[in-house]
This record gives structure tokens, C-alpha cells and sequence, in this order.
């Protein structure tokens, strides 16, 4: 069985993107941030880590982008979730007994109109499914959580409403991410189509982006993000974040070379498959 480190807890929405890249059960590894799970990757603590790094509502993650950045750790895989939140209690509690629902911040507010129906006391909590593993604990009547039905599932609790959330269409993208000694490799493609992320750093001139993108002319690339993010040790400067498909893993190299050749600084974060939805 593999080990993969998740941020947050078993039953979370990390915890089903392991187990549906992987095809089974996984042995959980639950970091309390994003940074444990880089560091667990390092180390080699784990076969692989799985990290969220975009939200189609709530838009990039952007602190995981210093991640993948700075740590000796290299995209392998990714894979869409369709966030679905249910209101969930312990056995036998009904919808009436309800007094107070916690979850984590996010959670609560994208169930914004299904708990404004009800006068329920809101609570914050670090994590949805840790929220689930505390009730579960605690054997309250008048507690509810909200969380995942796999949440639901470990912690025998009974879902009395399910897919509270208000959008329908919330997808969270998340990455598999795998050791990598950067002092030795670069990732490169393979011969067919694939994906790749990667960031660039060019000059602060006028120009200069326009320039860069021209790069990419007559490759058949389609750049899906481009993604800005500062510099921390350069203030008002940024570098470039994007994600790209090719079909043919020789114009993506060709790319790269030309970005290259014209003394942009590049780095590929990972080559690999376009990811499904789970």
C-alpha cells in the first residue's frame, strides 16, 4: 500500500484524490500544511504527496506556487475533484436536533445559502473531516458537521443532507507530486502529447511578456494558465506561472530551448498526462 502525505486529515478531500489517483486505499501521511507535505515528499518520508493548487471559484493557491518553486519536489500527476459538501451528524440525530454546525471556513461559506434557511450557531474549525472525526468523538445530539462523504463514511456518521453546497460546479485541481533531485534532472517529454507546468522569469522592460509568448508561435501549444506571482527577494517583480498541453513532445522541447536561447530563465516544475476528473 502506498504512503501519501495529504494536508489535512484522513476523510478529507486530499484523502479521496489519493485514493482515486492510486485506484484504492492509501496509507495517510496528514500534514497539517502545505509545507509539511512538501518537506514528507523530501525527505522521502512518502511514495508521493498530493497538494491542491487551484479552485475553479476560488482561483490559484497561490503560496504552493513558492512550493514547487523552492522544494526538491517535481509534479507527476493531477487530478479535478467536484467539491461536494454534506451536512452530516451521528447516528440516530435528526435535521431538528441541530444547534450548531462546524466546519472549516471554506466549507461553511460555500453552503452560504443552504445554512442561511436555517438558525444555526456557525462554528470554524481547521478541517472538515477533522471537524467529522471530533463529533464522531464527542458523541453530541445537537452538533453537526460538514464534510465529505467519505468523511462520513470513517467516522460512521449519517448524512442527513447531502450536497448542501450552493455551486454546483466547484472543481479543486490538485497535484501529485514526487521527489526530485534538482541538482541531476530536469524532467523532460516524451515522445506524444502530455502537459507541462513550469515557470519563467524575464526582464522588467516594456515588452518584454509579448516578447516571450511570441516564443511559443507555430508549436501547437495551448497555454491553459499564465499565472503571475511576486518575487519575494525582488519587490514589484514577478515571475511567470503556466500550464500548458502539447501535442508533440519535440515542439515542447523546442519551446523551452527557444525560451532559452533568448535568456529567459526557465524552470519545469513537471511533465505529465492531463489529469481526469474524479
Amino acid at each position: 500500500m502506498k504512503k501519501v502525505a495529504i494536508q489535512g486529515y484522513r476523510g478529507s478531500f486530499h484523502h479521496i484524490v489519493a485514493e482515486g489517483i492510486e485506484g484504492g486505499e492509501v496509507e495517510i501521511l496528514a500534514c497539517d500544511t502545505f509545507r509539511e507535505v512538501a518537506c514528507a515528499v523530501e525527505q522521502q518520508r512518502v511514495d508521493y504527496g498530493i497538494m491542491a493548487i487551484e479552485n475553479s471559484i476560488a482561483g490559484s493557491i497561490l503560496p504552493n506556487y513558492n512550493l514547487l518553486q523552492n522544494c526538491d519536489i517535481h509534479i507527476t500527476g493531477e487530478a479535478y475533484l467536484r467539491i461536494r459538501q454534506n451536512l452530516m451528524v451521528n447516528r440516530g440525530v435528526k435535521l431538528e436536533d441541530i444547534c450548531e454546525v462546524e466546519s472549516h471556513h471554506m466549507a461553511l461559506l460555500q453552503c452560504t445559502d443552504y445554512l442561511d434557511k436555517h438558525r444555526w450557531q456557525l462554528i470554524e474549525s481547521a478541517d472538515t473531516a477533522l471537524s467529522a472525526a471530533q463529533l464522531q468523538a464527542s458523541g453530541s445530539r445537537t452538533k453537526a458537521v460538514i464534510a465529505s462523504s467519505l468523511a462520513a463514511q470513517l467516522f460512521n456518521l449519517d448524512i442527513v443532507a447531502p450536497d448542501i453546497h450552493t455551486i454546483s460546479d466547484n472543481y479543486t485541481r490538485f497535484l501529485r507530486l514526487d521527489y526530485c533531485d534538482r541538482a541531476v534532472e530536469e524532467p523532460t517529454p516524451c515522445e506524444g502529447g502530455g502537459k507541462a507546468s513550469l515557470y519563467f522569469k524575464i526582464s522588467n522592460t516594456s515588452g518584454s511578456l509579448y516578447d516571450t509568448l511570441g516564443r511559443f508561435e507555430g508549436l501547437d501549444i495551448n497555454m491553459t494558465k499564465l499565472q503571475s506571482y511576486p518575487i519575494p527577494t525582488e519587490p514589484w517583480h514577478y515571475m511567470f506561472h503556466t500550464d500548458m498541453e502539447f501535442s508533440s513532445g519535440a515542439n515542447f522541447a523546442k519551446a523551452i530551448e527557444r525560451l532559452r536561447e533568448h535568456g529567459v530563465e526557465v524552470h519545469i516544475y513537471g511533465i505529465y498526462q492531463k489529469g481526469k476528473d474524479l
